[in-house]
């Protein structure tokens, strides 16, 4: 296992080691757009030490109202020799400098200083901001005090000092009530500032309690597995950063109601640290697919996908499966339903009049025809009003529409769609819009799965952002290796490396690959992406000229208008020729 040496923001700051500032201002009012602040008092504290005070009358620009001076005790003559915020500000912003802020009901008082920063020319820091109010809100229950007041939480916690609307007394007030909170958050295992800046009471004291499951995880891409008492598989996820995104599940970052189930349900998690991001993806939908963990939701049944098959008979016919064979006839798909599979088969039979019954024909089979021979729908092969040399042209033209050239079965598509729309007959017209889409995108899905579930090899490398190179090997669709180049090293070694130490992979029934579907839908979109490179292949890449690859790309940005018959695992991108490198392989890729 590669292990990462943490950074700070991986671990987190200690509460002990954070230099808080306390700040409590006295203003003229209640809006900073109209009011000034008339007195700033700060309290600098670490580790629960107090390092440094601050405090100071401020002559604001507008009369101290009377009921104002009657709360605080400040008058107008009181502040007629003090200094004016653009000189108490700068004092007070060197004050805090790098600290976190904290203030009870802090959005009054940052939104204070904001305007008096934004009026002055000074740029705001940015500091990291702490409401004590609403950490109360979290902590502190009603039976223990009738409100959340400063000066009723001062008498809860015990303050040194009573509040009394001044601004330094109210600030080493709110200093003690710091302190009793952070003390109870304590008790709960919340110990960094990061989960005191996230805690809420939304998250139960259990789920925090096993936090400690996220802490021996690796700061590494790869793939994480929730699993319960038992060692069963609970959930399964990627990250970028496994340590990292694991510590999520137990603040209050994690809002999904099954994640807070599932957790309360784990006790242990099982990190898999792999060398590409592609590496992990694939390796996330094989263990849901393997294990099919209750709490994911997508990807658990792959094998359920479904393929539009043109039989290979004397008279084919339309048929939706689940399995490829090796037995002469057209697949087109794969479909994630069969609201999908059907509404391409219907767009098919809805220009080209192939038979739609089920039984098996010789030159003839029936004495009568049905309905759909004497609607035009059908040609009747059943009663031999077609030889198989006639019907043959009819099923060539949808296989060319499934597999092949389909811009014939697109355009009458398109003719019929434009007659629906002059008659006015939107709804038909809107239901065969849907057809067409579903037939379009199934064709273009098999047209470019067909190529690479075909090929015995290909080996493909993309450069890092850190330097070196990103390696893939697949063989027949599935991703059979990975791995990454250090930078400024030759690539060429580590590419023979991944090709010997590949997994071996059987040829499957083209156009199926030897993966689940959704995986070599991964590799595509990696393969595809601009500055990826071919580096060796086995086979050919090839698409069919007029292919529906041209058509999808003209519908794709209509279907997301419309909203219909979503792709089943995402967005699959326009095809793009993948880049070959210049010259030798190893000039291209050193």
């Amino acid at each position: 296992m590669q292990m990462v040496q943490e950074t700070f923001d991986d671990l987190g700051v200690h509460l002990s080691d954070v230099t808080f500032v306390v700040v409590d201002l006295e203003t003229t009012g209640g809006s900073p757009a109209d009011c000034g602040i008339t007195e700033i008092g700060a309290v600098k504290v670490r580790g629960g030490e107090v390092i440094g005070e601050f405090q100071t009358l401020v002559r604001p620009s507008v009369p101290i109202p009377a009921f104002i001076t009657v709360l605080t005790g400040i008058s107008n003559a009181m502040v007629a020799e003090a200094p004016r915020i653009d000189s108490a500000l700068p004092a007070f912003l060197e004050f805090a400098r790098g600290s976190v802020l904290v203030a009870h009901n802090a959005g009054f008082d940052v939104s204070f200083l904001k305007a008096a920063a934004a009026s002055t020319g000074h740029v705001w820091p940015g500091f990291a901001v702490l409401d004590t109010v609403r950490l109360a809100r979290q902590l502190v229950h009603r039976d223990e005090t009738p409100n959340h007041k400063l000066s009723s939480l001062a008498r809860l916690f015990g303050a040194t000092t009573t509040p009394d609307h001044r601004a330094l007394h109210d600030a080493r007030a709110t200093v003690d009530v710091l302190h009793g909170l952070i003390e109870r958050v304590g008790n709960l295992g919340v110990h960094t500032l990061e989960e005191l800046q996230s805690y809420t009471s939304r998250v139960s004291t259990a789920q925090r309690r096993k936090r400690f499951l996220a802490d021996e995880m690796p700061s590494a891409p790869g793939v994480y597995v929730f699993k319960d008492g038992r060692g069963e598989p609970l959930y399964v996820g990627t990250a970028v950063d496994i340590r990292r995104r694991t510590r999520t599940y137990f603040t209050a970052s994690e809002t999904r109601r099954r994640m807070a189930e599932m957790v309360g349900i784990a006790e242990s998690i099982t990190p898999i640290v792999c060398a590409t991001r592609l590496e992990a993806q694939v390796r996330e939908l094989r263990l849901i697919a393997e294990y099919k963990p209750r709490y994911n939701r997508r990807s658990r049944h792959p094998e359920k996908a479904l393929w539009v098959k043109l039989t290979a008979e004397p008279f084919p016919r339309l048929s939706i499966v689940r399995q490829v064979r090796g037995d002469g006839a057209h697949y087109a798909g794969p479909f994630a339903s069969r609201k999908t599979a059907e509404a391409a088969v219907t767009a098919v039979h809805e220009v080209i009049p192939l038979r739609q019954c089920t039984q098996t024909l010789t030159e003839r089979s029936r004495k009568s025809a049905c309905v759909l021979f004497e609607i035009g729908r059908c040609g009747a092969p059943c009663i031999g009003e077609q030889t198989t040399q006639e019907y043959a042209a009819l099923a060539g033209q949808a296989a060319m529409a499934l597999v092949g050239d389909g811009r014939d079965v697109l355009a009458a598509l398109r003719g019929r769609l434009d007659s629906l729309a002059a008659q006015e007959r939107f709804e038909d017209a809107t239901t065969l819009r849907d057809r067409m889409i579903a037939l379009v995108r199934a064709s273009a899905r098999a047209q470019r799965l067909a190529p690479l579930s075909s090929a015995p090899e290909v080996v493909a490398a993309r450069r890092r952002d850190a330097g070196g190179w990103e390696v893939v090997c697949v063989r027949f669709g599935r991703l059979a290796g990975s791995t990454v180049t250090p930078r400024g090293a030759d690539p060429m070694p580590f590419i023979e490396a991944v090709r010997a130490t590949a997994e071996v992979v059987s040829g499957p029934t083209a156009p199926a690959p030897a993966a689940h579907p959704e995986e070599t839908e991964l590799v595509l979109r990696w393969l595809e992406a601009p500055g990826t490179r071919l580096v060796t292949m086995e086979g050919e890449w090839t698409c069919p000229v007029g292919g529906a690859g041209a058509a999808r790309a003209e519908l794709e940005p209509m279907a997301r208008q419309w909203g219909e018959f979503a792709e089943p695992w995402g967005e699959t991108p326009v095809v793009r020729p993948l880049e070959r490198p210049p010259g030798a392989l190893r000039a291209g890729l050193a």
